[in-house]
C-alpha cells in the first residue's frame, strides 16, 4: 500500500455511542511497561481525529502514559478513574476530572461537551469493566509481533465486524509498519466505517 494513506474521516454514527478505542498487534498486545511498544504516527493522528471534541475516560496508568506535555489531551474532557485517595490533588492530576469508579466517570462523560460520543481509552482493566456499557470499538491492528504485558480485551459474540480500511491488506506507515483501522459494534445501528468515510 502507499505510504501516503490518508487518515480516515470521522466515523459516522446515527446514535449516541460509548466507544472503546485502542491499537493492538495481530497477537492482541496493547501495551508494555506502561506504554505502547511501537511508534505509529498515523495511528496517533487517527486517535486524535476520532476523539477530539468528545469526553475521554481512562485509568490513571493510561493518563500517566501520555507525555506530560500532552496532558490533558486538548479539546477533550479528560476523565481519569483511580482508586488512589488524594491523587486528584497532586500535580500529576492537573487537567483531569478524577473519579474513583468507572460508573461515576461515565456519568461525568455524559454531562460533558461532545457527549454524543464518549471514548474509553483503557487500560486493560478499564476496558474490561466498560465492555458492557460500550456499543462501538475502533481498533487499529498493527502487523507486528512485539512482546508486551497488556492484552487487548476480547470482544464477545454480541459484537460484529462493521468494516475496515483498507478492506483487504494493510496500509503502510512512513516508517514501514503495516496497519489497518477496524470498526466493531453491538446492536443494529447503522454505522459508517472508515472505508466509507474516506469516500472509497
Amino acid at each position: 500500500m502507499s505510504d501516503s494513506t490518508p487518515v480516515p474521516e470521522l466515523y459516522s454514527f446515527n446514535q449516541p455511542i460509548v466507544g472503546m478505542i485502542w491499537a493492538q498487534t495481530v497477537q492482541g498486545i496493547i501495551g508494555a511497561d506502561g506504554g505502547m511498544p511501537w511508534h505509529l504516527p498515523e495511528d496517533m493522528a487517527h486517535f486524535k481525529r476520532v476523539t477530539s471534541g468528545h469526553p475521554v475516560v481512562m485509568g490513571r496508568r493510561t493518563w500517566e502514559s501520555f507525555p506530560q506535555r500532552f496532558r490533558p489531551l486538548p479539546q477533550r474532557t479528560n476523565i481519569v478513574v483511580t482508586r488512589q485517595q488524594n491523587w486528584a490533588g497532586t500535580p500529576d492530576a492537573a487537567g483531569a476530572v478524577v473519579h474513583s469508579d468507572l460508573a461515576q466517570a461515565l456519568v461525568e462523560a455524559q454531562r460533558s461537551p461532545g457527549c454524543e460520543e464518549v471514548w474509553v481509552l483503557g487500560g486493560g482493566e478499564v476496558f474490561r469493566q466498560a465492555m458492557g456499557d460500550c456499543n462501538v470499538a475502533v481498533i487499529t491492528v498493527i502487523n507486528t509481533d512485539v512482546p508486551g504485558d497488556t492484552q487487548a480485551p476480547t470482544l464477545g459474540p454480541a459484537w460484529t465486524f462493521r468494516g475496515a480500511t483498507p478492506s483487504e491488506g494493510w496500509h503502510t506507515s512512513k516508517n514501514g509498519t503495516e496497519y489497518r483501522f477496524t470498526l466493531w459494534a453491538k446492536g443494529s445501528g447503522e454505522l459508517r466505517a472508515a472505508e466509507s468515510a474516506m469516500g472509497s
